[in-house]
């Protein structure tokens, strides 16, 4: 019985030992793992603390990324928007009434139009960059500005477009800016009194014509029109009646013009019933008489050309 008992008693202890020994080294293989990953957070610029608190924020934002997602799959930012909008609409915040302010000139209509014709005129949600888009279509605006003034108002200040000439084109007149931007039509019966521009994309050459016209700024006030022939050049004409052709190029036609200014200076070309300046030709001068008489001169001899036009006409 001793005997046995000592088996068992033994057993006991090597079973023990044996436990002993795995929990050893289960506990060394835990250790190992957690020393590796103490390693790892060591190395960080952060406390254990620190990233326990991140984890637990990138879980939430994950979480609150995904309801966002869903949210706006199924459109509720939109709906929340539009019943914040009613709301608003039934509380008086709605558009009822514009204030156009800078006009001068052209038509205030269109304006409030575009301003009241809105599908949505709640002043929470009005799209006013969407409204200023609209009003910069209208070919008098240069710029604009759009605020609110609640609780029911939209002030619009208006910054128009300076007429600088009459563009005539496929039989209609149209008011234009020195960008050759089209204003509005205009009719024969009120035509402004700004010179009078003819010919395909003469209106893109305004501002072309104004610059060269600054050579001469004696003969300015006197110019009632210019055709742009060929898409290349001027012919200019005069209050008095004469046209003056001047060369292509911007160079030689502001040379062109700049001598002819000075010789009308001397000599008072303008107003004597010649019916046309030639100075095409950079080293001729031709004058184009009535009763279709031509004279061609040296541009040199310009001056006394004109001297004896005008004693053939006397």
């Amino acid at each position: 019985m001793a005997e046995a008992r000592i088996r068992r008693g033994g057993a006991a202890r090597m079973s023990s030992a044996k436990g002993r020994g795995a929990g050893r080294a289960w506990r060394g293989r835990a250790l190992k793992r957690q020393s590796w990953v103490d390693r790892l957070i060591e190395h960080l610029p952060v406390s254990e603390a620190t990233l326990q608190r991140m984890a637990s924020w990138a879980i939430v934002g994950i979480f609150g990324a995904i309801l966002v997602a869903i949210a706006m799959f199924l459109g509720l930012p939109e709906i929340a928007r539009q019943q914040a909008a009613d709301i608003a609409a039934r509380a008086g915040f709605e558009v009822e009434k514009v204030e156009v302010r800078g006009v001068e000139r052209m038509d205030e209509l269109p304006v409030y139009n575009i301003a009241l014709g809105q599908v949505d005129r709640s002043m929470l949600s009005l799209d006013l960059p969407h409204v200023r888009a609209e009003m910069l279509k209208l070919g008098w605006v240069k710029d604009a500005r759009i605020s609110r003034r609640l609780p029911d108002t939209l002030v619009v200040d208006i910054v128009e477009r300076d007429p600088v000439a009459v563009w005539q084109h496929d039989g209609q007149l149209h008011l234009i800016d020195v960008s050759g931007v089209v204003l509005q039509t205009v009719s024969a019966s009120a035509m402004p009194d700004l010179p009078l521009v003819v010919g395909p994309n003469a209106n893109r050459q305004t501002a072309g014509l104004n610059k060269l016209m600054e050579n001469a700024p004696a003969l300015k006030p006197m110019l009632a029109g210019a055709t742009w022939v060929g898409n290349r050049r001027w012919d200019l004409r005069f209050q008095s009646g004469e046209t003056l052709s001047l060369p292509e190029g911007d160079t030689q036609s502001a040379s062109a013009l700049v001598n002819f200014a000075r010789m009308d200076g001397v000599n008072r070309l303008l107003g004597r019933g010649i019916v046309k300046f030639d100075m095409r030709d950079p080293d001729r001068f031709v004058l184009r008489l009535p009763q279709g008489r031509v004279e061609e001169k040296p541009v040199e001899a310009a001056t006394s050309a004109a001297a004896s036009a005008e004693g053939e006409e006397g």
